[in-house]
Formats: C-alpha cells, structure tokens, sequence
C-alpha cells in the first residue's frame, strides 16, 4: 500500500479542486517544462506531459501515489499553454473572444508501490464571451492569467471570460474530478461520493467548484 498521496503541482487551484475529494495529499513540483508541437494531437500532448510530471515527482517518492495533471487548449490548429509575456497573453485572450476553443487535461497517477501507471483526458469545449480590449488590458494587469493555460481563469470574479461550456468545469480549472476520482478508484483509492453525481452536467464537484464552496469532506450538450 502506498505510503501516501503526492499531488505533483504548484497549483492552488489543482490543490483546491482535489481537497474537494475528501482525501489527505501533500504536494511537490516538478521541473517539467511546456514543449507544444501544434502538429501533435492535444490529448496524447496533454497525457505525455502529465505522465512526465508525476514520473519525475515519482522518483523523488517511490513509495507514494503521485497524481499529475496538465492542462491544454486546443484552438484553430494551435496548442496554447501559458503565456510568456503580459504581451503575449494579451494576445492569446484577443485571438479567444467570441469563440468557441477546447479544454484538455491530462491526468497521470503512478502507484510505485504497486508498479501502476493510470492515464487519461478530459476535454471540454468553452466559448467565450466578447470581452472589451479595456477588460483584457485590466485583467492582464492583475497578473492573474500568466500561469494559466491560455491566460485565463474560468472561476475569475472579476473578468468572467466564459459565456458557455460543455460538460466539465472543473477540467477547465485545470483538474477534471470525474475523471481523477475514476484513476484514484482504478489505483485502490476509494473515495466516499455519490455516484450519481458524476458524469453528469450537474456533477456536484462542477457545482461546488463553480460556487466557490468550501471542501466537502467523504462526501455535454455539443453545439
């Protein structure tokens, strides 16, 4: 049995989404860079680089359960991470307003304990809305969008880039909890939750995330 659960990610966000799972985990980071080819597909790209996440975090913790995620955007041929420069995220949310992109997350779990290796994505599709250039210039200025995927936050209270999404709002936060409660299960980790709450548009861990809740503990339309 693994000696614990490490969550391979610097991100607050990451962090906030899977206490809503109801389990103890600690975290450490990973050196792994961004290399996005546009020619490869999104979702093998986004699972290539979680693996390579939780491995490196792996080697550090062998006996541990390492979960890994990295988020993609898939837009008009392109693969958009984080943007390099206030400029460039400017930039990244023009190219994005009005239209409609997709979300990717990769999720990787290693269980060196037990020798296991679980992998899988999670796409969701977004429009957003038709935000003024003031709006972009002002929620650049905040630094909020430069260590995310595409330079944006879907939970922002202040910019609210989103009009609509298909399925899953936590993908778009950066860590799909149906998806990473599936690996965790597969893995032999249980988790204490209804169901039939998941895969579902009402999924309760989108609900909570989106209203912003508290951790609760044990507890896709296409157009």
């Amino acid at each position: 049995m693994a000696d614990g659960i490490i969550l391979a990610s610097a991100s607050p966000r990451r962090a906030e989404l899977l206490r809503l799972l109801g389990i103890d985990f600690r975290t450490d980071v990973s050196a792994i860079e961004e290399d996005l080819d546009s020619a490869q597909d999104a979702e093998q790209r986004a699972c290539e680089l979680a693996l390579a996440k939780a491995h490196a975090v792996a080697l550090r913790h062998p006996t541990h359960l390492v979960l890994a995620a990295d988020t993609l955007i898939a837009f008009r041929g392109r693969l958009l991470g984080k943007p390099r420069s206030p400029d460039e995220a400017v930039e990244m949310l023009r190219s994005l307003r009005g239209a409609w992109h997709k979300v990717i997350t990769g999720v990787a779990i290693i269980n060196g304990d037990a020798g296991q290796v679980f992998v899988a994505a999670e796409v969701t599709r977004v429009l957003m809305r038709r935000y003024s250039d003031a709006e972009i210039h002002a929620y650049v200025a905040s630094g909020d969008p430069m260590d995310k995927a595409a330079a944006y936050a879907i939970q922002h209270r202040g910019f609210h880039p989103v009009e609509r999404l298909d399925v899953c709002y936590t993908n778009v936060m950066g860590l799909p909890l149906c998806t990473t409660q599936e690996l965790l299960a597969k893995a032999g980790v249980t988790i204490s939750v209804e169901r039939n709450g998941l895969r579902s548009v009402n999924c309760r861990f989108c609900e909570q995330a989106r209203a912003g809740q508290p951790p609760a503990r044990g507890s896709r339309v296409d157009t």
